[in-house]
C-alpha cells in the first residue's frame, strides 16, 4: 500500500534469527524487514521460527486485521536458476511476503527471480507470463497469512494489482548497472534495491562514497524514477535524508537486534523528511 501510494518505507536487514528479536522487530515501527539469508545461514526452519516470532496477537486484534505492521521478506543467496527456484520455494512455503535476490546482472536473470515466486496461471490469464514455476503447497503460508485464498493472493505485485508477494532485484554489479533498463522492464519486478558496498567492491572501489561509484547509484535510480519501479538503498542517520530527497521509496536504516539508537534516529530522521510521523 505505502508503494501503491508513492509514500516511503522504512526496514533494516536482520542477521539474528531469536526469538526476542522477532518480537521486538515486530513492534520496532518500521515498515519491513529483510530476513538475510545470504550472508547467514539459509536455514528454512529457523525463518519459520522467526515468522512465528513476529506474530503479534495483540496488533491483530487491535488492528481488526491480518496485515501485518512489519513486512517480512527473505534474501536468499542464490544467483542463478535451479537454486533459486528450490530456495524462493522453501521461503514463501513458510509464509515470506516477498524475496530478495542479490546481483542480479541482467533480464535472464530477473526472469527467472519472478517465475520462481508465481504459480503457473490459469490458461487464458492476462497476465500469464512471465509463466510460474512454483510449486504448489504453501500449507504453512496458508496457516501464517491466516486467509483461505492464498493461491489468489500470492502473486507478485505489481503484475497482479491484487498480488500479496514483492519481488526485490538488487543491483550490485557493473553489469547489472549497464543492464538495468533491460531488468527493470522484466513484468513483475516490485523494486530495485541498490547493494552500495557490494557494488563498490565489484566496481574496484574501497569505499560506496567513490564518485564512479555514486554515479552508478544514479544511473539505476534515474531509471526506476522513469520506469515509477521504487527504488532502495541502505542508508544511515546520515544519509537517510539525503536518499528520501533523491527520490528513494525505499531504504533500511540500519541492522537488527532491534533498533539500535542509530538505527533509531535514522528512521526519525526519514519519517520526518518524508512526513510520515
Amino acid at each position: 500500500e505505502l508503494l501503491e501510494n508513492g509514500e516511503p518505507a522504512f526496514g533494516l536487514l536482520s542477521f539474528d534469527y531469536s526469538l526476542n528479536n522477532a518480537r521486538s522487530l515486530s513492534r520496532s515501527g518500521l515498515d519491513f524487514i529483510i530476513i538475510d539469508m545470504e550472508h547467514a545461514p539459509f536455514d528454512v526452519e529457523r525463518i519459520r521460527e522467526f515468522l512465528l516470532g513476529m506474530t503479534d496477537k495483540r496488533a491483530i486484534l487491535e488492528k481488526g486485521s491480518l496485515q501485518p505492521n512489519v513486512v517480512p521478506f527473505v534474501r536468499i543467496p542464490a544467483i542463478g536458476s535451479e537454486d533459486v527456484l528450490s530456495q524462493v520455494k522453501q521461503a514463501l512455503d513458510v509464509g515470506a511476503f516477498g524475496v530478495m535476490f542479490p546481483s542480479v546482472n541482467n533480464a535472464a536473470d530477473a526472469a527467472m527471480a519472478i517465475r520462481a515466486r508465481r504459480y503457473p496461471q490459469l490458461n487464458g490469464a492476462d497476465d500469464y507470463e512471465p509463466a510460474g514455476l512454483r510449486g504448489r503447497n504453501p500449507s504453512n503460508a496458508v496457516w501464517y497469512w491466516g486467509i483461505r485464498d492464498y493461491h489468489a493472493k500470492a502473486d507478485v505485485w505489481p503484475l497482479d494489482p491484487e498480488g500479496e508477494l514483492l519481488a526485490i532485484i538488487q543491483i550490485e554489479t557493473p553489469a547489472g548497472v549497464e543492464n538495468i533498463e533491460q531488468i527493470i522492464s522484466v513484468p513483475g519486478t516490485g523494486a530495485i534495491f541498490i547493494g552500495p558496498a557490494d557494488l563498490s567492491t565489484a566496481m574496484g572501489y574501497a569505499s560506496s562514497t567513490a564518485p564512479e561509484v555514486e554515479a552508478a547509484i544514479q544511473t539505476v535510480l534515474s531509471s526506476c524514477l522513469a520506469h515509477n519501479v521504487p527504488c532502495a538503498i541502505t542508508t544511515n542517520s546520515r544519509t537517510v535524508e539525503t536518499r528520501l530527497e533523491q527520490g528513494f521509496r525505499c531504504v533500511t536504516v540500519g541492522l537488527d537486534g532491534g533498533l539500535s539508537t542509530g538505527a533509531q534516529d535514522a528512521l526519525s530522521r526519514g519519517r520526518a523528511a518524508s512526513g510520515r510521523e
